[in-house]
């Protein structure tokens, strides 16, 4: 039975694109070939860590919500320990309300990169209204 997990590493910041998005796609491949799912994948970018790990204060950090057998998990972390780019990663599974949660998470930021960029019309219209306050106190 596939059970939903959800798992974040952090990668070392010396890391080219390149190497991180072959980092990346290490992990994804292990998850299917190992008869997971990948159900999501998010790039949290570079980012300040809360305190030094490795004499390094900041890193790459990269969320993976994926579907596997419990037993899959040790593998996982198995090869995070072996892998010297990952320098620290959490690996939860996910209840029925986590779930949910996390799929509302994901339909809002859809729904948040698919809206249209509207600009503002009160910007324009303020320094209109700074003009005719100047010309009235001359």
């Amino acid at each position: 039975m596939l059970k939903q997990y959800e798992t974040v590493f952090i990668a070392t910041p010396v890391l080219s694109e390149a190497q991180m998005k072959e980092a990346v796609e290490k992990y994804t491949r292990l998850i299917v070939d190992n008869g997971g799912e990948v159900v999501y994948q998010e790039d949290w970018g570079l980012r300040q860590l809360a305190y030094p790990i490795e004499h390094k204060t900041t890193g790459f950090y990269y969320l993976i919500e994926f579907k596997a057998t419990p037993e899959f998990v040790s593998t996982l972390e198995t090869q995070y320990h072996r892998d010297e780019r990952i320098i620290r990663f959490l690996t939860v599974a996910l209840d029925k309300d986590a779930v949910a949660y996390a799929e509302k998470r994901r339909a809002g930021k859809a729904a948040k990169a698919a809206a249209p960029v509207v600009e503002a019309p009160a910007a324009e219209e303020a320094p209109a209204a700074e003009e005719e306050e100047i010309e009235s106190n001359e």
